[in-house]
């Protein structure tokens, strides 16, 4: 195991900088915690205990001194996560498991938003001696997986759900109004259909814009002034939309988080697919099914972060660093992924719950993760080793683990030659075991052509209709 001091170099110079007066404190801090050599001395620091729940929401207040934090218990708990200490808890008054908590800015932290798999989303108000009100904002009808907060205001926020609905909500009006109603694109093959949504982010360089993701392969920007000008509540007309090229038209992909970083980059986190990285140049347009080949075959490739495994919850994504330099993911085989955000190199791996991770929040100053999956309790992430820390030891198996897993959960794909021939050999069959002798013509007719029959790979018959089980 290296030492702290073997392959910092960029840690070493920094403080020779800062001991030298070349660098100010807090130019200091912030690329000190961009380094490799940091981000491998990430170790657990701490356990939250006191849900008795799985914990699926998890967020740092602005300044970084609390955490708080929403269950399956539906209560949402604020932490003093240095001291690993609860300051106080709340019951939320929702009726089932809590998906999201956003605490408002400028509050001084007493106003809390939360949603729900019961739809509602709800206000508490925290008033004196730790007590708090709550009440009812509004309601989807369905899951309510997220929450956006506009940048810097106390007021103004989004919930997404998986009624297709997205909901805008001022706390100066106490009301809700639907802003959109999300749909499927229409193509040739299918109709439109109710898009359900997992995940909304708000542009932080330019709070106009939003972006949604849910149960297909598109993530789609809007720009919310349309639609408050718009009273219908019924226009859905994306600005933008992203997808990787080999994942348009896959029917059995969807998207479960969605992330932006400060310069407006867009993190699409896909169940049982991959983690892409998408610029702001590598949009389709507002219509995917209308783009011309050709523009679609131009677009540059987004970039990939591999290695985990996102299917058997709705699992967030985040970015890393104090300039967004890392991406990292949660996966079903209870670890945590850090890649570096150019060139999606895995720097680190970690073991965060014995079952699956779901969610991971960055502090907002410092070099500290607070993470939460099925356990019952939250961990605390720093760079409290004294060691920069190698990769797991068995680091191939637990991703060829990953990847075998998605690739046995993919669709096999029949073609309807192949459907046929199937149909041909399952009729032999049954006639044999009634006893019936096949002539030599039917045999040569049924067996013609076996060896070029590959699932999914038949491909001299460019028109043949497909069948896709799942």
């Amino acid at each position: 195991m290296e030492t702290i001091y073997k392959g910092s170099e960029l840690g070493i110079i920094e403080i020779f900088r800062r001991e030298s007066g070349f660098s100010q404190p807090r130019t200091f801090a912030r690329r000190i915690s961009a380094s490799e050599a940091i981000v491998k001395q990430l170790d657990l620091y701490g356990k939250l205990n006191g849900h008795n729940g799985c914990v699926n929401t998890i967020q740092f207040n602005s300044s970084g001194d609390l955490l708080v934090s929403g269950s399956d218990d539906q209560k949402v708990m604020f932490w003093n996560w240095a001291t690993k200490t609860l300051e106080f808890s709340y019951p939320s008054g929702h009726l089932d498991n809590i998906f999201q908590v956003k605490i408002m800015p400028f509050t001084d932290d007493r106003k809390v938003v939360t949603t729900s798999a019961d739809g509602q989303v709800r206000l508490g108000l925290v008033l004196e001696n730790d007590k708090v009100k709550t009440k009812k904002l509004g309601e989807h009808q369905g899951r309510v997986h997220s929450l956006a907060v506009e940048p810097g205001s106390p007021y103004v926020f989004y919930s997404c759900g998986e009624d297709g609905f997205v909901q805008h909500f001022d706390l100066r009006s106490n009301s809700a109004r639907k802003l959109l109603s999300c749909s499927s694109f229409p193509d040739t093959k299918q109709s439109a259909r109710i898009t359900r949504l997992n995940a909304i982010v708000i542009d932080p360089r330019n709070p106009n814009y939003f972006a949604i993701g849910g149960s297909d392969e598109f993530a789609r920007v809007y720009d919310v002034r349309k639609y408050l000008s718009d009273c219908s509540g019924s226009l859905d007309a994306p600005v933008n939309t992203f997808c990787p090229r080999q994942l348009i038209e896959t029917r059995n992909v969807h998207i479960t988080s969605l992330a932006y970083s400060n310069t407006s980059e867009l993190l699409v986190s896909y169940n049982d697919e991959l983690v892409y990285l998408f610029q702001k140049n590598m949009g389709i347009g507002p219509s995917p099914f209308s783009a011309p080949h050709e523009d679609l075959q131009q677009l540059e490739e987004p970039q990939a972060y591999s290695g985990h495994r996102n299917s058997k919850t709705v699992k967030g994504v985040s970015f890393f660093g104090p300039h967004d330099e890392y991406v990292m993911s949660g996966s079903d085989c209870g670890h945590i992924f850090i890649w570096n955000k150019k060139g999606g190199k895995l720097v680190r791996v970690m073991a965060g719950d014995r079952h699956i991770v779901n969610q991971l929040e960055p502090h907002p100053h410092m070099p500290v993760i607070a993470t939460s999956g099925l356990a019952k309790n939250i961990k605390v992430w720093a760079p409290s080793s004294n060691d920069i820390l190698p990769l797991p030891h068995n680091i191939q198996e637990i991703m060829e683990s990953n990847r075998q897993g998605r690739e046995d959960n993919s669709p096999v794909i029949l073609n309807s030659q192949l459907i046929m021939h199937v149909l041909r050999l399952h009729r032999r069959q049954a006639i044999a075991h009634n006893g019936i002798r096949l002539n030599g013509s039917d045999s040569e007719s049924d067996e013609g052509g076996d060896e070029a029959y590959i699932l999914g790979l038949s491909g001299d018959d460019e028109n043949s209709s497909e069948c896709n089980i799942s």
